[in-house]
């Protein structure tokens, strides 16, 4: 008896694991998601501990010393103001990275509530939000940034409240694509079993969304937010870039890159612009690998 309680305990499914257990499972035993998990976990450190370590502060200036190429005392070289490059850089990661995740943040509270909301009720409730998302995203992300862009730099507004601005702008366009997609994966779990089973137990429409609704998409949350910070990145970059993102004396990755505007500083002082577009390339590269592999490991298809 005891030999046939054991045979049976082995064929019991006392080894599966939930799925957030299977996808941590299936990440670590993915080397790529490893090393871009690695990757992004160094450049956070770099770019936020970095700087306390630097015997240099970002926006000191010293004109003897302007566009020092690389050498031991400034291992990455001077800009044209003789502040240290390098540490510069770990300021402006500091500030792309942050601009990234809030407005990833801000988009995914506001994405994931309207698409609750729409996919659960229905009727003019999502007639209204949709045709709002449907507005939003007919008008080309990039051009509406540089409209809104321009509009603040023609008012002037101090760089230290245009860091602000500039996240709100970012989470202005990054929220329709996720509400539409979230009320797709709500209009689709409404009609399950389990979804109807809460309506014959008189639940609350509290529980039904936050603890019914809102765990099934949960994985396909993680992953929009994973690739959107990735786009918010570029978004970024591509305003400071234009010099309507983030302004001076505030170092991002994007203005560093504008610096190196003119031949002579393309041709002679390449430690202007390729350690920021090193940087920009390695994060958003490793995000988008880690998205991907996210995917993956919690598309409950594969």
């Amino acid at each position: 008896m005891t030999a046939t309680l054991t045979e049976a305990q082995a064929g019991s499914p006392r080894h599966r694991h939930s799925l957030w257990r299977e996808a941590i499972l299936s990440l670590r035993g993915n080397r790529v998601a490893v090393i871009s998990a690695l990757v992004l976990l160094l450049m956070v450190l770099v770019s936020f501990i970095g700087p306390l370590a630097s015997p240099y502060i970002g926006d000191e200036i010293n004109l003897r010393i302007a566009n020092h190429p690389p050498a031991t005392d400034h291992w990455l070289g001077t800009d044209k103001y003789g502040r240290d490059v390098l540490t510069r850089l770990m300021l402006a990661g500091r500030i792309s990275l942050t601009v990234g995740l809030v407005s990833m943040a801000l988009s995914l509270v506001l994405g994931t509530f309207l698409g609750l909301v729409a996919g659960y009720f229905g009727g003019w409730v999502d007639a209204v939000v949709m045709r709002v998302v449907d507005l939003l995203m007919s008008i080309p992300g990039l051009p509406l940034l540089i409209v809104l862009a321009a509009i603040l730099s023609e008012f002037k507004v101090a760089p230290e409240s245009r860091l602000y601005l500039v996240m709100l702008m970012l989470s202005l366009i990054g929220w329709p694509a996720l509400a539409r997609l979230i009320r797709g994966q709500v209009l689709t779990l409404r009609e399950q079993m389990f979804m109807r089973a809460t309506d014959v137990l008189g639940l609350g429409l509290r529980s039904k969304i936050l603890r019914h609704l809102l765990p099934n998409v949960l994985p396909v949350l993680i992953v929009v937010a994973t690739l959107g910070t990735a786009s918010s990145i570029i978004s970024e970059s591509s305003l400071s870039f234009l010099g309507l993102g983030v302004m001076e004396p505030h170092a991002s990755w994007g203005n560093m890159i504008n610096s190196a505007n003119n031949l002579v500083d393309f041709r002679n002082h390449w430690w202007l612009w390729v350690p920021p577009g090193v940087a920009v390339l390695v994060t958003v590269a490793s995000i988008n690998v880690l998205g991907d592999r996210l995917r993956d490991a919690l598309d409950p298809k594969l």
